[in-house]
């Protein structure tokens, strides 16, 4: 009924375009706006996106796996560039997990930013535009375009109103980010010629190319230049180091933002973009084992490196390495089980990590204090403080229960199918991160109530309770009922895997053949899973 109703009113005809434009409609209301009140109109206009974002939930079709709500107007129609926008199983929660998050960290920031309002709530909403036109871009130039735009607001949120070392950090993402991105506009131009080459067409549409035939050796190049754009995104060790620096040095919504959306456009450009572009390239053995090998060390040496942090900021930002390790793990599977697997570790990381960082935000308000040796007992005087960030510690440790378990269990349960030795070491990542993340807990609340200054904690306000109240029942939610999630983006899931199993692992000498023709807005009834899709018979309702 929900769903022909937003028929009837046209909703699926405007949404994805009004979810791009309303932000930057809102960033001028906001520049407009007097310095008092621009967090208001700041806060209310992200939730009236995120209100009409909530709408796709009932309006996408749960049961088809190709792209819905597409719309496509020309652009510069002499290079075959189009404004085209569409969604799909693996895009829609990380449009609604973009409109949420950004709205929490909206208002999570009322007390954190003093000065110059205006000038950083209009940045956070053009930033939410941006990252939406990563996830619902259906033209490679177009989602370029958006991919690089979000590195604008996020640099001068960091340098702006960042830490003492927050220019410093500010630099370091950007280069680090848009070089990485140079490669990838390398590799869509080499694929707009060959577009034009092989089918005589001018043309950056995603459905476009993935009819381009290439070779085993140019698949290998391109997978290369994509992959080191997104692995500096989500990001891959050993291209971290840029991450650490820009938690602790953003301001707190700022980190929500980059820990809850802006990382995961890495890993979402694998799904979208390496998988099917690139198939042959993808299911490569060496390509395989060399990515979920660098997911393992990801997973196990940043635990390690987290344990050690006196700074509790810098230890939750490690931790957001460990957690894309698993998204990774997931993604390189190649099964069902790994990719939705990987999907809900990137929900649950967004909702648990990004409210880790609120609540340290909070701590920091009270105390202007980030090291953990200068806390102690606070659970006595804020005990409403203490149970939500207990609860939260525990979904991001993967407690059996919480949304972190469900991801995480799926994706080892994934990687086992395949790759069960990789599956076992990567479970202790599971054990090292009770290790760094509850001995933390112990020491802010648990331990001796000594300081003075501690004393005089406050508990959780109003206006923190409504901040944190949804991100906890969400990972509550998930963790104890994720079918209504992964019944919408299986379909979806399976479209990608058909793909890559249909075509041969990359032969380095191999001529240009036409791609397996898998049509991405295939009828649900197409979309069946073969009997070899995960090396055996496809699993029922209750195995997944």
């Amino acid at each position: 009924m929900m769903t022909s109703m937003l028929e009837s009113i046209g909703y699926v005809g405007w949404v994805l375009h009004a979810l791009i434009w309303l932000p930057i409609l809102g960033v001028g209301l906001v520049l407009w706006a007097d310095e008092e009140s621009a967090k208001k109109v700041a806060f209310w206009w992200s939730m009236g996106v995120l209100v009409l974002s909530l709408g796709l939930w009932w309006a996408f079709d749960p049961t088809y796996g190709g792209m819905q709500m597409e719309s496509t107007t020309p652009w510069i129609e002499s290079w075959g560039v189009g404004y085209s926008l569409g969604i799909d199983g693996i895009s829609l929660f990380m449009v609604m997990l973009t409109t949420f998050t950004s709205a929490i960290a909206i208002l999570g920031s009322f007390n954190y930013i003093k000065e110059r309002q205006r000038a950083f709530y209009a940045l956070m909403l053009l930033l939410e535009a941006g990252v939406v036109g990563v996830f619902v871009a259906t033209d490679l130039l177009l989602f370029y375009v958006f991919f690089e735009l979000t590195l604008i607001p996020m640099y001068f949120i960091i340098g702006v109103w960042g830490g003492e070392r927050r220019i410093y950090a500010a630099i370091k993402f950007f280069l680090f980010t848009a070089l990485g991105s140079l490669l990838m506009l390398v590799g869509i131009f080499y694929l707009f010629f060959q577009a034009k080459t092989q089918l005589g067409i001018s043309t950056f549409a995603y459905a476009d190319m993935l009819q381009v035939p290439l070779t085993g050796t140019e698949q290998l190049w391109l997978f290369t230049a994509f992959a080191l754009a997104f692995s500096v995104k989500v990001p891959v060790f050993p291209l971290h180091t840029w991450l650490p620096d820009a938690h602790v040095e953003a301001p707190t919504p700022g980190s929500v933002v980059l820990a809850a959306v802006l990382l995961k456009m890495g890993t979402y450009g694998f799904l979208r973009f390496l998988l099917p572009l690139f198939p042959e390239a993808a299911q490569h053995p060496t390509v395989v084992t060399v990515m979920l090998v660098l997911a393992l060390i990801g997973i196990i040496y940043t635990a390690w490196v987290a344990a050690v942090q006196p700074d509790a900021k810098k230890l939750v930002a490690y931790t957001s390495v460990a957690h894309m390790g698993f998204v990774l793990l997931g993604v390189f599977a190649l099964t069902v089980n790994g990719l939705q697997g990987g999907l809900i570790v990137m929900i649950s990381h967004g909702i648990s990590t990004g409210a880790l960082f609120l609540l340290l935000g909070m701590l920091y308000e009270r105390r202007h204090t980030r090291k953990i040796e200068d806390f102690g007992g606070i659970g006595r005087v804020a005990p409403l403080f203490a149970t939500v960030f207990v609860l939260t510690a525990l979904a991001s440790i993967g407690l059996p229960g919480t949304s972190g378990f469900v991801g995480e269990f799926l994706a080892l349960l994934g990687v086992f199918e395949t790759h069960p030795t990789i599956a076992i070491i990567a479970t202790f990542g599971v054990i090292f991160a009770a290790y760094y993340m509850l001995p933390m807990v112990q020491k802010i609340f648990f331990n001796k109530l000594e300081k003075p200054e501690n004393r005089e904690m406050a508990d959780l306000s109003r206006r923190e309770m409504v901040i944190l109240a949804p991100l906890c029942a969400l990972m509550l939610w998930i963790g104890w009922n994720p079918t209504p999630l992964l019944e919408r983006m299986e379909p979806s899931v399976r479209v990608v895997l058909e793909r890559v199993q249909a075509a041969a692992p990359a032969d380095l000498g191999a001529a240009a053949e036409p791609g397996p023709t898998v049509v991405f807005a295939a009828a649900p009834e197409d979309l069946e899973a073969s009997d070899d899709l995960d090396g055996g018979d496809p699993p029922t309702d209750e195995e997944e």
